[in-house]
């Protein structure tokens, strides 16, 4: 069997209007600008309305992908949704994207993988269109996390955002496209960032809704001296995986979780600051949508060129942890 080389033929995203910032947190919660960010970097994230849901980001996003990309809904055949905060438990957001964008030919389904979730999707889109099943994918990491974080907790509420990536995968020529990934996870580690309601084990009840069980959970030391070490680890695998180093990197894309976390890794990474995308002031932590944003805003500005080496690296509740590089073409 051969297997086709696999790149992202065209990115796209969505972000609420209504700004959240730190000072509007000031008047809802004990917290300060200064306290947000000295030890997030977050200066202001971005917050869906009540009638708002996932889906309704996914599709903007993904038909600005795909208008980059220049296919049609007719043209897609995969579509996978990246994303902890689903429309609803059943059916897959994916499949209700589907339907709005008219994709009828497309299989759907969602993947659950937190903040790495979109690159755990594109690892499975990829292995897809690389085997000849599909030759055209839909990869979009999308959360509304304000509708799952308790607004009197101020160790959480300061740290999520709403918003919505997407890219369009499709083979390309031989020496671009994605060269090397690296997916993992420490389940020992769950207990650190998690929402302890609202599944089987403890489904939803008047008790677990007054307690907050169904709002996230976060040991944040814990999650941080995750996050610093595999961010580290993880580029330094998928970088050597693909026979390169980290000094070939062009541009870093690490999630946007927290900027103490992202300049220790960079750090020991020894990566210079003007080659990593760092947006997180802007837009907090989005989850599975931080990377596509980042990479979609980076392309924007001209920081992707032809031939660029692009690595993503992300970490989340899993605890799970997953890296790409790629080389940039179409």
């Amino acid at each position: 069997m051969s297997i086709r080389p696999v790149g992202i033929t065209g990115l796209g995203m969505a972000v609420p209007e209504r700004v959240l910032t730190n000072q509007d947190l000031e008047r809802m919660v004990e917290t300060s600008d200064e306290w947000i960010r000295t030890r997030t970097g977050i200066r202001e994230r971005r917050i869906a309305g009540d009638d708002e849901a996932s889906s309704d980001y996914a599709v903007r996003a993904a038909r600005q992908a795909m208008a980059q990309a220049g296919v049609t809904p007719d043209d897609v055949d995969l579509i996978i949704c990246a994303t902890v905060t689903p429309d609803m438990p059943m059916p897959a957001t994916a499949a209700l994207v589907q339907a709005a964008l008219g994709a009828h030919r497309a299989a759907a389904f969602d993947l659950s993988a937190a903040c790495p979730g979109w690159i755990y999707a594109v690892v499975m889109a990829q292995q897809s269109i690389a085997t000849g099943l599909y030759n055209c994918a839909l990869v979009i990491g999308v959360e509304l996390l304000s509708k799952m974080v308790n607004w009197q907790d101020r160790t959480t509420c300061v740290l999520f955002g709403d918003a919505a990536g997407a890219a369009v995968l499709q083979p390309v020529p031989e020496g671009r496209g994605i060269l090397s990934s690296v997916l993992g996870a420490e389940g020992a580690g769950a207990c650190h960032l998690y929402t302890p309601a609202g599944g089987s084990r403890r489904p939803a009840s008047p008790e677990t809704v007054e307690q907050g069980l169904h709002f996230v959970h976060m040991n944040g030391p814990e999650v941080f001296k995750f996050a610093v070490r595999v961010m580290n680890e993880a580029t330094v695998q998928v970088v050597e995986k693909a026979g390169l180093t980290v000094g070939d990197i062009d541009l870093l894309v690490p999630h946007q979780a927290n900027v103490r976390i992202i300049d220790s890794a960079v750090k020991r990474l020894g990566i210079p600051p003007e080659r990593v995308v760092v947006n997180l002031d802007r837009y907090g932590n989005t989850s599975s949508a931080s990377i596509p944003v980042a990479l979609t805003e980076a392309l924007a500005e001209g920081r992707v060129r032809d031939g660029d080496l692009v690595v993503c690296v992300s970490f989340g509740a899993g605890l799970v942890w997953g890296a790409l590089a790629l080389r940039w073409g179409r």
